[in-house]
């Protein structure tokens, strides 16, 4: 029985996760526009998923998150919109399986990170910071691979001056990854470590 009502409790949560997902994705919450790469907030959400529920729940807030981040693509991102219009099988690419990969990885870098001496808040501030950091090297790495040897990208590459593949990721992430991180690292710890404390709190309770 009290497994049972644990799973619930589970599921719940993770299906609040999912619509706070799909209610930043597509309102201006979740995509902050900027020349270029977005400021992409929704990786709160995935990362608390991944730190609070585990690798799996990271995986299919991911998931989720990148499905979303592909409908974006058909109109609402100019920037996607221009690669899917270069290539929609790379745009997938790009914008789906890296957002998988982040949420799950994020999940299992809390998972080893509790294996060790760390305190659970630190170890929660740890795996918040790398989520978004993930989630733009995936993300970046994909974009050059299937996307920089075409004009659109070689005109970013001009336009931000950069003279190599490094310093077109550096130039084009710049500020926004940085706020991306923070905002992880400050929201999505705090939101995390709340809800850690109110599952400790439901299972002492069965």
């Amino acid at each position: 029985m009290k497994t049972k009502k644990l799973n619930t409790v589970t599921m719940v949560e993770l299906a609040v996760l999912i619509a706070v997902v799909l209610l930043m994705a597509f309102t201006p919450i979740g995509y902050i526009k900027t020349f270029g790469l977005e400021i992409t907030l929704i990786v709160v959400p995935v990362a608390v998923g991944a730190v609070t529920l585990g690798p799996v729940a990271g995986l299919i807030l991911g998931t989720i998150f990148g499905i979303t981040s592909f409908i974006q693509c058909f109109g609402m991102s100019p920037f996607g919109a221009m690669l899917l219009s270069i290539n929609p099988v790379s745009t997938f690419i790009v914008c789906v399986p890296t957002r998988m990969a982040m949420g799950w990885l994020t999940g299992m870098i809390f998972r080893g990170l509790k294996m060790t001496d760390l305190d659970r808040k630190v170890s929660t501030s740890i795996a918040c910071l790398l989520g978004p950091f993930l989630n733009t090297f995936f993300f970046m790495s994909a974009l050059c691979v299937c996307f920089y040897h075409t004009d659109y990208i070689q005109s970013m590459v001009t336009s931000v001056g950069a003279t190599n593949v490094f310093a077109f990721i550096v130039a084009f992430v710049g500020l926004n990854g940085i706020v991306e991180a923070l905002s992880c690292f400050v929201i999505g710890t705090a939101i995390a470590i709340a809800l850690m404390s109110v599952q400790r709190n439901t299972y002492q309770s069965k």
